[in-house]
């Protein structure tokens, strides 16, 4: 699987899948995630399995937003780590955010798995295994962040569905972005800057567009938070899902 050809119809489909089975061999994805994958294929699917105008504004948004935080985090699950671990590290260095790690299925192991992981790709500091804060409001394990880390953020990346932490956070008052293709689950409609995307795309189109804004003014980059439209982002990509052409 790994020697697909690029010119193989589903090549990218069946390299993100490969991924992901290398992560539960790895012991840094759970067996949900497989689950969580399909059912986010099948939205890429729908919208043709590439960035869609209005996810593009999305993620040049979330560049802008994240270039302007006092302190920004990018959170990782397992599904992140095993998909993205090279591309989170660069999109932390050029927006000087930091790296948390965050499970629902949490385990010692797994979050030592996932930060060496991380480490191997480039992280030189990996938060969350600290866990000596509390995000109010929810009783299971994503509830544990590290003080500095995601529970002292003022905007947070929080990619792939986590509705309830996503409605918490919301709920601190923190500014957050959402990486999901379903534009209808409760993660990105909670969002600031919903990217309805897939994350092997929307990482490294953030990361691109936060080096063209790096040397940016403030006030370019609170100009474009500012008119993004995140309800017509969602409309645009349920629009694009409900009525893809998928010849």
């Amino acid at each position: 699987m790994t020697d697909v050809p690029d010119d193989h119809p589903r090549a990218q489909s069946l390299r993100t899948r490969h991924r992901i089975e290398a992560g539960v061999e790895k012991g840094i994805t759970s067996k949900q995630g497989l689950i969580a994958e399909g059912r986010g294929e099948a939205y890429d699917y729908l919208l043709g399995e590439e960035t869609i105008p209005s996810a593009d504004a999305a993620e040049r948004a979330a560049a802008a937003q994240l270039l302007l935080a006092d302190h920004p985090v990018l959170s990782v699950n397992g599904n992140v780590a095993a998909l993205v671990p090279e591309e989170i590290v660069e999109l932390a260095e050029v927006v000087g955010a930091d790296i948390e790690v965050n499970l629902f299925n949490r385990t010692e192991e797994r979050m030592e798995a996932i930060a060496d992981h991380l480490r191997d790709h480039g992280a030189t500091e990996v938060k969350g295994l600290a866990a000596d804060a509390r995000i109010p409001g929810l009783d299971h394990e994503r509830a544990k962040v590290d003080e500095d880390g995601i529970y002292d953020a003022d905007v947070v990346l929080v990619p792939l569905e986590d509705g309830d932490r996503a409605e918490a956070l919301a709920e601190m008052g923190k500014t957050e972005i959402v990486v999901d293709l379903n534009p209808l689950s409760r993660s990105p409609r909670t969002a600031a800057i919903p990217v309805i995307d897939n994350i092997v795309r929307a990482i490294p189109n953030v990361t691109d567009h936060a080096r063209e804004l790096r040397d940016a003014s403030r006030e370019e980059l609170e100009e474009i938070v500012a008119t993004f439209d995140r309800e017509e982002a969602l409309k645009e990509a349920e629009r694009a899902i409900r009525q893809g052409d998928l010849d």
